[in-house]
């Protein structure tokens, strides 16, 4: 309610205090209206995700529309009041700052930027740590520093996401964020863009690793900011770079800075120091500043690649091969080996898959390799990172992890297992049986590698390793695999197609 004029005095208070008491009233009746309209009318702004490539005008228009075709915006509007209050709760529980989602991403990114009031460092998960600072900013990369104003303390950060993993961290360099004097360097380039600083040591050149490690907590982390965001690479790996760079190119619209080489003095408004990481393979779109899904992390791989099929769903010309279902197996060259790769060949042949066979390794095109997984409707592999190839598939295709002898049932779950479904691909097991494994040519029947694997396993990661990983090779019972087989056709929508 207004106040009344103090010039007056009680005279005049006391004539208008009846009249006040209504305007009042009808004043708060109208506020109350104003802004339950007005939360519904922001509330209707909210997009399930952003665009990575920075669009503009008329291609963002587009692409808004079509995702609002395609995704119902799940939300309630019976109570703004309570609305609110949940979001406040879930403010306060998460320890990572969120930016506020809007229609706009240029406006998400500055939003971002004001609610970081100071610099801080913090522990996104239990893999990272990540500092994000504001302000005045200067990176100097040959020194791992970062000189910020305001800043009170010094902090210290590894931007790696295996921050318990000591062998993995004696490959990646520490960088400082220390409070900006009077005697701090003076910028000698000049950004818009919000600086990210990430490392490539660590485990990367392993497919798994690449895309758990650096690959995905990097796009959960940068998304947000619509391509205005600049990677300062520490640890620099050339080919690593040229490898992924399609990827990178889709996440920021600016060059990949080799940091630890670099001799400018590069000043940012804003800064990321290490990026998030949510789970093995994946993510948890509730903890993404937009709501980002896997389903949207597939969709950028699709675009970066070229890949045609979103969905595994056969041709509608009757005299296309790809009428019949394309069934990829992944071959590998040491450990882990299908004895009788030929013989899979034919038995999936007689049940009318169309095979491939494919080898991947550090020095196959990702972008080719990536065209032949997504061809694909099901794929088959044993237990490594080459099944990592997955996030190519398309949505409805299987996966058939085969998981080595050994009692290795916790590794398969949780590095392949667990991150399909939100990949929107259906998955299904071949377990290795004692007769199965080449170890049963290697130990005697009653070795404990064979009879009591979980003797081995107290050993030690180092031991199981040796052991299940490194030293055995697999011959599927065909009989067995052919049932796994026909189970991965009954998914798919080949069979249900009129010929």
């Amino acid at each position: 309610m207004r106040r009344p004029s103090e010039i007056g005095g009680r005279e005049a208070m006391k004539s208008n205090r009846n009249m006040s008491r209504a305007e009042g009233r009808r004043l708060e009746n109208v506020a109350l209206i104003a802004f339950m309209l007005g939360s519904l009318v922001l509330l209707s702004l909210f997009r399930p995700r952003f665009s990575p490539t920075g669009k503009t005008g008329e291609a963002i228009k587009a692409a808004e529309q079509q995702a609002m075709r395609k995704e119902s915006v799940r939300m309630e509007t019976l109570d703004i009041a309570d609305e609110a209050a949940a979001l406040v709760a879930e403010e306060e529980e998460e320890t990572q700052p969120k930016p506020s989602d809007n229609s706009s991403s240029t406006a998400l990114a500055a939003d971002h930027h004001l609610r970081l009031s100071k610099p801080v460092c913090y522990e996104s998960s239990r893999r990272s740590d990540t500092c994000e600072a504001t302000g005045d900013v200067r990176v100097q990369g040959r020194v791992q520093t970062i000189h910020v104003s305001p800043l009170e303390q010094e902090w210290k950060v590894k931007p790696y996401c295996r921050k318990h993993d000591a062998f993995a961290l004696a490959h990646v360099k520490e960088w400082a964020l220390r409070p900006l004097h009077g005697d701090a360097p003076r910028c000698t380039i000049n950004s818009s863009a919000t600086a990210f600083v990430l490392s490539t040591g660590g485990f990367t050149g392993n497919l798994f690793h690449d895309y758990t490690d650096v690959l995905i907590p990097a796009f959960i982390t940068a998304h947000r900011y619509a391509g205005e965001v600049q990677f300062l690479v520490s640890s620099f790996k050339s080919w690593w770079t040229t490898k992924y760079l399609e990827i990178i190119q889709l996440l920021s619209k600016h060059e990949v800075v080799d940091i630890d080489d670099d001799h400018e003095v590069r000043c940012y408004p804003s800064v990321v120091v290490g990026p998030t990481f949510h789970k093995e393979l994946g993510m948890d779109a509730s903890k993404t500043p937009a709501g980002s899904s896997m389903v949207d992390f597939r969709a950028m791989l699709r675009s970066a690649f070229g890949l045609e099929r979103a969905t595994a769903t056969p041709s509608g010309d009757r005299w296309d091969i790809r009428r019949r279902p394309r069934l990829l197996i992944i071959s590998r060259r040491s450990s882990r080996r299908f004895v009788n790769e030929h013989a899979m060949v034919d038995m999936a042949m007689s049940l009318g898959f169309d095979v491939r066979v494919g080898d991947p390794d550090m020095s196959t095109d990702v972008s080719k390799f990536a065209r032949l997984v997504n061809s694909a409707d099901v794929m088959v592999g044993v237990h490594g990172a080459g099944l990592t190839n997955m996030v190519f598939l398309p949505a409805g295709a299987v996966l058939i992890q085969v998981v080595p002898y050994g009692g290795l049932e916790w590794l398969a779950r949780g590095t392949f297992k667990e991150p399909s479904p939100d990949m929107q691909i259906h998955y299904l097991e071949y377990m290795i049986q004692v007769d199965e494994t080449t170890l049963s040519e290697d130990y005697p029947k009653d070795d404990p590698v064979l009879k009591d694997p979980y003797s081995i396993h107290k050993q030690g990661w180092d031991a199981l390793k040796s052991v299940y990983l490194d030293k055995q090779n697999v011959k599927p019972h065909l009989g067995r695999l052919k049932n796994t087989f026909m189970e991965a056709l009954k998914l798919l929508p080949h069979g249900r197609q009129s010929d």
